[in-house]
């Protein structure tokens, strides 16, 4: 069930928008923010809310890479798959921090602290390969750089 104040933050979202439904994407990531994913009842409580199909949410949700209808860890690193992170080395990169941390695309951490997931583009393809742990980004990615960037994210 949604929080007084995520309607409230939803509903004011809302006003922003000629349409309740244009605001679907910005109540997924107010909901997000708060719990860290997207559960099925928040789906449904954010199309009642705006009058909308559970359907319809639940398609925006999966349509972004960005929005997680599943448990992640504290820390989400999302690794840039795209041709130009593909030419320029990702894989190496990708293997590195799966063999380090455990883990391959779409899995979390025992100790829940990251989840690993394949993006298709950062737009830093002049930089690549990057990533992103959270809403950082980080580019021109080698295996020495790797350790320090995990350490950050305690």
């Amino acid at each position: 069930m949604l929080t007084e104040k995520e309607k409230y933050e939803i509903l004011d979202e809302a006003k922003l928008y000629p349409y309740p439904s244009a605001a679907c994407l910005d109540a997924l990531k107010i909901v997000q923010h708060r719990r860290g994913w997207i559960t099925d009842e928040s789906v449904s409580d954010i199309a009642a809310l705006l009058s909308l199909s559970t359907e319809h949410v639940d398609g925006v949700a999966t349509f972004y890479s960005r929005i997680y209808r599943h448990e992640v860890g504290r820390h989400v690193i999302l690794i840039c798959d795209g041709i130009s992170c593909m030419i320029m080395g990702y894989e190496p990169v990708y293997e590195y921090i799966a063999e380090k941390l455990g883990i391959r695309f779409g899995e979390t951490t025992s100790d829940k602290r990251f989840t690993l997931l394949p993006v298709s583009c950062l737009g830093d393809c002049d930089h690549a390969p990057s990533m992103m742990i959270n809403n950082d980004l980080y580019n021109d990615l080698t295996l020495e750089k790797i350790d320090h960037l995990l350490e950050k994210y305690v």
